[in-house]
C-alpha cells in the first residue's frame, strides 16, 4: 500500500512545521498540511485564551491543558483530515501529542484503514528552548516541557532529531520512507 498520511509528532519548536513545509518540497505528489496549530487557530477566541472552559489553556510556565470542547472540536478535526485522505487527499499532520500514547490511539482511531507513516520528531530541549525564544510566539518552558514527554509511550516506524540536522535533510530522510 501507498503512504497516505504522515504524523509528524513532536513538542513545540521542535522543528515538525519546517519538516512539514520540507517534505513538500520533496515529495513527488501533492501533500496537504494538517497542523495543530492551524486547529487552534481555528477555534473561537473564548476557548483559545482560557476565557471559556472546555477549550485548551496556555499556562505561563508553557503547560498547556485542554478541555471537554477542545477535545470535541479536535475528533472532529482528526475525522475531517482522515476523510480528506480517504477522499484521495495525501495529508501531512503536524501535532504534539500532549497526552502521549493516547494523543496516537485517538490518531490511530481516526486514520483506521489508511497507510500511516508514524514519525518521531526529537530535538534536544535546550535546543527547541532556544527555538522557542527566537519566535517569542510561545509561553517560555513549552518547549522544554515537551521535548520528551509528548514522545513517551509513543511507537514510530522513524524518528528524526532537528538537534543538529536541518528540516530538509529530516524531509529527505521521511520521504526516502514513503512508498
Amino acid at each position: 500500500m501507498t503512504t497516505q498520511v504522515i504524523v509528524l509528532n513532536g513538542g513545540s519548536s521542535s522543528g515538525k512545521s519546517g519538516i512539514l513545509r520540507c517534505l513538500q518540497a520533496v515529495l513527488r505528489e501533492p501533500w496537504l498540511a494538517a497542523a495543530v496549530d492551524s486547529l487552534v487557530d481555528a477555534m473561537p477566541l473564548a476557548l483559545r485564551t482560557g476565557t471559556a472552559d472546555g477549550g485548551i489553556e496556555f499556562a505561563a510556565d508553557g503547560g498547556v491543558s485542554v478541555g471537554e470542547d477542545f477535545r470535541r472540536l479536535e475528533a472532529a478535526w482528526m475525522e475531517g483530515v482522515a476523510a480528506m485522505v480517504r477522499a484521495g487527499a495525501r495529508v501531512i499532520v503536524d501535532d504534539v501529542f500532549l497526552g502521549g500514547p493516547e494523543s496516537q490511539a485517538r490518531w490511530r482511531e481516526a486514520l483506521a484503514g489508511l497507510d500511516v507513516l508514524w514519525v518521531g520528531v526529537r530535538c534536544e530541549s535546550e535546543v527547541a528552548a532556544g527555538r522557542e525564544t527566537a519566535r517569542g510566539d510561545r509561553p517560555t518552558g513549552m518547549a522544554a516541557a515537551q521535548a520528551e514527554s509528548v514522545h513517551r509511550g509513543v511507537a514510530y516506524d522513524l524518528e528524526v532529531d532537528t538537534t543538529h540536522t536541518e528540516s530538509l535533510a529530516c524531509a529527505r530522510l521521511i520521504a526516502a520512507r514513503v512508498e
